[in-house]
């Protein structure tokens, strides 16, 4: 159970944007010198970290919600609105930038993706954001793959992997159903598609 709540923890959706973005850098070739990717990454953090951690702390204290995990549909529902604005926001601050509008599409996918999660709620269903960060990534480096003629598939390959893993540590964890898990990572992987295609 430990291993399960570990894995949680350091594959958290607050964590995986930063990471998603070094990875681009790392694989991908720009324009941009270290300082401005420095740059990138510290507004990525400061936006998909910092940020959404700050709001859970002050909705904690607020009584807004009853744990930091926010488990309950209830719960989530503010802040998932206010992390689909703020990806939002960073989608069209990068997707204005030269060099780097991959990476506007991919916080723009993870708004879109985010906003699905809000629909769902409706149905009283409450889909695994942590896969479904995770399938925004593995569909983001498949979709980079196409776009650059470049093979990323040892990238893609890790992600789906990462994602079973995930995806089973949450069931031990019984903090979603199967269902929740599945629309989370179909959702998320399909989100870059759909964006790239309607940009």
């Amino acid at each position: 159970m430990k291993f399960y709540k570990f894995l949680s923890v350091i594959l958290h959706p607050i964590v995986i944007p930063t990471v998603g973005v070094f990875i681009y850098f790392f694989l991908i070739r720009n324009s941009f010198n270290s300082d401005q990717r420095l740059a990138v990454l510290g507004l990525v953090f400061i936006t998909t970290y910092i940020i959404p951690l700050l709001i859970l702390v002050l909705f904690k204290r607020l009584k807004m919600i009853d744990s930091y995990y926010a488990e309950s549909i209830r719960e989530r529902k503010i802040p998932i609105a206010m992390m689909i604005i703020l990806f939002y926001l960073l989608g069209n601050t990068l997707l204005g930038t030269a060099d780097i509008t991959d990476l506007g599409i991919l916080f723009y996918a993870t708004s879109l993706g985010l906003t699905i999660i809000y629909i769902f709620f409706a149905f009283k269903l409450k889909v695994s954001i942590h896969l479904l960060s995770l399938g925004i990534s593995t569909g983001f480096f498949l979709m980079m793959s196409s776009k650059y003629s470049h093979s990323f598939t040892l990238v893609v390959i890790i992600c789906f992997l990462v994602s079973g893993l995930l995806g089973s540590a949450r069931l031990h964890l019984k903090a979603h159903t199967r269902t929740e898990v599945y629309l989370g990572f179909l959702f998320g992987f399909i989100s870059p598609f759909i964006v790239n295609y309607v940009l």
